[in-house]
Formats: C-alpha cells, structure tokens, sequence
C-alpha cells in the first residue's frame, strides 16, 4: 500500500477484519452498529483493537438503513416464497454501498474489509484498467460467492488485506499483533438473527398453516399427509423438521397460491439440471458471449459444478434473465438463493434464481 492512500477499514471486533486493519497503513477503524441487539461487546472489541493499532476508530449508525435494506429484504422475499441470502444484499447495500459512498466522501481513496477474497487490476492495450475478483487463498473460507454484485467503480476502490492469507495464518499474524480476538466465535450465519431463523420469521411474518401434500407420478389425485406450521418456515430439501411418519420425506416445492407444502420420498426428485437466474450483475459490467461454460455454485458450500449460461426461450434483457444448464442435475436448487458463475480463479458474476 502507498502510504500516502488513505484507507477506511470495517471493523466488526472479529478475528479477520482485526487483522486486516493491523496490516494496512494510514488506515481509519469503523465499526457499523446495524441493528439494535448488535452485541456491544462487537463494539468495545473493535475499539480495543483500534487502541492496540493505534488507529483512529469511529462508530457508524447504519440501522435505519440496514433494516429497509436488508431486514426488510430479506423478510419481503420470504414472504414470496423465496430463501433469500442477506449476506449478498448487505454487502451491496451496506458495506460497499452506504460505507464507501461515505469513505470517499469523506477523502478516502480506499474501504478494506475482513472478506477472503481478492481482487486483481488488470490494464488493457488501451491503456483501460479492469478489476476482476478472484477466489481467496484459502479455499474453505473463500467469501466471493457473497461479492458477485460488485462494480467495476467500487472495486477499484476496496481492498481485501486477507484474502491472500489463509485462516491458520491469519491466526498467527492475530497472535503477532498481540490482538484480544483469537478466543473470538466465527460470526453466525445471518447477524441479525439472534437465535433460529423461524423463531424471526414468527415475530416479523404471519405464517399461515396448510396441508402437506405427497405429489407422486403414479398417483393421479395428491394425498395429503400431514399439515404445516407456514409454508415460510420450509425450504427446498428440507428432510428434519416436517413432523411426517413413514419418511423419509423432503420437501419438493412450496405452491403459495395454494398455500400447499409439496414433499416426496424420492431424493432422486430434488435434482434439476437447469434454472432460470434473474437480475444478473457482471462484475465487468459487460455481458458476455453465449453460450458461456463456466463453474456455478447455487448456494455458498455448493460444490462449484460445470454449466452453461445461455439465453432463455423468452429471453427478457430488462430482468437480466439466463438459463444455467449444469452437466449434471443438482441438488435442492432453490429460489431466492444466489448462483454465481466462475471461470478458473475469477468470480464473473451471478443471479437470484427464481425458477
């Protein structure tokens, strides 16, 4: 980094972020208090490490923002039936939306985050610069899938101190800085929930219940098997939880006119070789030719797996829609979900799929 760059950096009191700041220079700590039952400890842990650092370090009041844009979200697609990821809504919005739209207002050239990625700056024969995200170094903890709706204008100016590291290493480097954050849990999945996905679905939604129904191919007229608390709380291959006999018993689909839970016995049923993404960002901001073979990954610890990209028998440019044809059929595809497409090293983009 030249030191003359000035750097604004997330601080969430974790592990990763901590030990991004300490490798950075001339870098000033912000921690994002997003909702109200935000641990304070978060807090007081990232201002400790500021101290420590000996960085200047700030508390930013996101909650307004962050309950329209991602709690609201996340709620409203549950609502239609959809499993959504905030994780991808609140990078977007928040964390490189709202947080470097202030950093650079403020005369910062640059926002850093704890995310494992890294990113790459390419200059062409014409003397234009090009950004690519590329995987982390270490594998297991590679954050991109939740990156893919990334700009060219905003990753020119982020960093990522800690994607070239892996996390053994970036346990080392905590313990080098003498930083209190080693004993520090992994962050859960959605920070917002503070204890079970359906119990915050419960306070925020009405579920309405309704009829299980078994959709088989050689039965003509489906049996109902069971009832359900509220088609909110399912989601595509859902096996624990359906309070059925006889199983086991997956869930196939969810029929919301209807308010219909569809299950099955067959695992078999749950694969599909294709889906229809909509709302496609490219992180080059450039289409590209189709048809496209690339690796996908339709849900964060999906195992990338070879597709092709091509265009929808209605073909809808406004919605950005595309059809993804994997080579072979895949598990549990499920709506509101992100599938995200690779070439080798570098995340291209992806979609919400919706079909």
């Amino acid at each position: 980094m030249n030191s003359k760059k000035k750097v604004v950096i997330a601080m969430s009191g974790g592990i990763d972020s901590s030990v991004a700041a300490a490798l950075l220079k001339d870098v000033s700590g912000v921690f994002m208090k997003l909702f109200s039952t935000s641990s304070r400890g978060s807090e007081e842990r990232a201002k400790e490490v500021a101290q420590i650092l000996k960085i200047p370090f700030s508390v930013l009041n996101f909650e307004k923002e962050f309950k329209k844009k991602v709690i609201d979200d996340f709620l409203a697609a549950y609502k239609k039936g959809l499993t959504p990821n905030p994780c991808v809504v609140c990078n977007k919005e928040i964390k490189f939306g709202l947080l470097l739209e202030k950093a650079l207002a403020l005369g910062a050239d640059y926002i850093a985050t704890g995310h494992y990625a890294k990113k790459q700056k390419i200059e062409n024969r014409k003397q234009k610069i090009e950004y690519k995200l590329l995987k982390a170094k270490d594998r297991e903890k590679d954050q991109s899938y939740f990156l893919w709706q990334l700009n060219q204008n905003q990753l020119k100016h982020i960093l990522f101190p800690v994607g070239g590291y892996t996390k053994e290493e970036v346990k080392k480097l905590a313990k080098k800085f003498k930083l209190p954050v080693l004993k520090i849990k992994e962050s859960q999945e959605i920070c917002f929930v503070s204890k079970t996905i359906n119990g915050f679905l419960n306070r925020h939604l009405k579920p309405k219940p309704g009829k299980i129904i078994w959709a088989t191919p050689d039965v003509a007229q489906p049996k109902i098997v069971g009832e359900h608390q509220g088609l909110i709380f399912y989601t595509i291959g859902q096996r624990k939880g359906l309070g059925l006999s006889g199983g086991p018993w997956y869930v196939l689909d969810k029929d919301f006119k209807k308010n219909l839970l569809i299950v099955t016995q067959n695992q078999k049923d749950l694969y599909k070789k294709e889906l229809i993404c909509e709302k496609v960002n490219w992180i080059s901001g450039k289409p590209p030719k189709l048809p496209l073979k690339v690796k996908a990954k339709i849900r964060y610890r999906h195992q990338p797996a070879s597709a092709k990209i091509i265009k929808p028998e209605t073909w809808n440019r406004k919605h950005k829609k595309y059809k993804i044809v994997f080579s072979r059929a895949q598990r549990a595809i499920t709506p509101g979900q992100s599938v995200v497409f690779y070439q080798g090293q570098e995340l291209l983009g992806g979609g919400i799929i919706s079909l």
